[in-house]
């Protein structure tokens, strides 16, 4: 009964609120990438500007992140100001990314003229792009880089967290799967990479790699420097900075101190917990959108009645799949693999009503749209 009652904690502030943008950020990131899709499909910059994942690539993101995992664990002192530095120039790139469609609405509800700057000042940003630099992509970058330089500073959550929703949202964006084939063979080899290295690595490297990875701070290059030049205001930057890699809410978050727990406590959810389930929304929105277009076409001489859509039933089921993975972090009191909750929750339900719908084969194989735009592109 006592353990029950611990439960109660999925409903403190910290809980909700992490709850809540873990939502929130995965089906943003995936109407995020269907509109940066048809952006680029308009534009015929599709397969400059993405990558559609293959089977060897599927197989070797779990690879290639245990090794950066290993790396961090060994060595994260000794390289924690280069990654730093990575992570700003990153997340100032993925913020000046998320936020580039609000400047023609900016522009036509405030009426502003948006002179192009000199080709000169577009090249520097924009090098891969033919497209013109204008004045307010200008201004949005200063604003990008003042965030980042804001959150180097203070290393601030709140920063942290805006900057690490942005990182996620322009990696859905930008890194797509074909189908759900290739999705299934993702996502269950990260299923197996988070259960290994959340509940076995103790065995094999006498500490838990993932907790120690995810719980360590990186020294801040600003007061590095600042130290080093013995510059004013040297106590007002902080020496340590969390990385824009997870989501961090204070439990303390509404001033309240929680029971059991102390001023310094934060929930933890990694990135890869929402981009990866972002993935397969965005697979499963897109098929949603294609279907609806289908259904609408004039061909069409009796319109299938209305469904609800895959990527509701996948929301509800990572919705369900976080509460379910916070729930078992309170009951056991140790850090849980989200992605063994995740997976079936988001992944079994989609393709449980798909076979239902006749639809498991079109989304298994993929409509091959991406895969011929790509092609036609190249061969042009």
């Amino acid at each position: 009964m006592e353990s029950l009652w611990k439960l109660t904690y999925l409903l403190e502030p910290a809980s909700l609120a992490l709850v809540a943008t873990a939502v929130s950020v995965a089906y943003a990131s995936a109407s995020r990438a269907l509109d940066h899709g048809k952006e680029m499909e308009r534009n015929l910059g599709f397969s400059e500007s993405s990558i559609t994942l293959d089977r060897s690539q599927a197989l070797m993101i779990p690879l290639a992140s245990s090794c950066s995992l290993l790396l961090m664990f060994y060595l994260f002192a000794s390289v924690s100001h280069l990654v730093a530095a990575f992570a700003a120039a990153a997340a100032a790139t993925a913020l000046f990314f998320c936020l580039s469609p609000c400047l023609p609405r900016a522009r036509s509800l405030l009426r502003l003229p948006d002179p192009f700057l000199p080709s000169s000042s577009s090249r520097l940003f924009c090098c891969s792009s033919s497209k013109p630099f204008t004045r307010l992509q200008g201004l949005l970058l200063l604003f990008c880089v003042g965030t980042v330089a804001a959150w180097l500073v203070t290393g601030h959550w709140v920063l942290n967290n805006a900057l690490g929703i942005a990182i996620c949202v322009a990696f859905v964006s930008h890194v797509r799967l074909p189908n759900i084939k290739i999705c299934a063979l993702l996502l269950a080899c990260l299923f197996v990479y988070d259960v290994f290295w959340v509940f076995f690595s103790e065995r094999f490297f006498g500490a838990n790699v993932m907790v120690s990875v995810a719980t360590q701070k990186a020294s801040n290059p600003v007061h590095t420097v600042a130290d080093k030049l013995s510059l004013p205001g040297l106590q007002m930057i902080t020496k340590k900075i969390e990385l824009p890699v997870k989501l961090v809410f204070p439990r303390d978050l509404l001033g309240g101190i929680v029971p059991g727990s102390t001023p310094g406590d934060y929930m933890m959810l990694g990135l890869g917990d929402m981009a990866i389930p972002g993935m397969l929304l965005a697979l499963v929105l897109s098929f949603d959108h294609r279907k609806s277009k289908e259904a609408v076409a004039p061909s069409d001489s009796s319109p299938s009645p209305k469904r609800r859509k895959y990527v509701w039933y996948a929301l509800t089921g990572y919705g369900v799949g976080l509460v379910t993975a916070l729930a078992a972090g309170i009951l056991s009191q140790s850090a849980q693999p989200a992605l063994l909750y995740l997976v079936p929750s988001t992944l079994g339900p989609v393709m449980y009503l798909s076979w239902l719908r006749n639809d498991l084969w079109e989304l298994w194989e993929g409509s091959g749209e991406i895969l011929n735009e790509k092609a036609h592109l190249l061969e042009v």
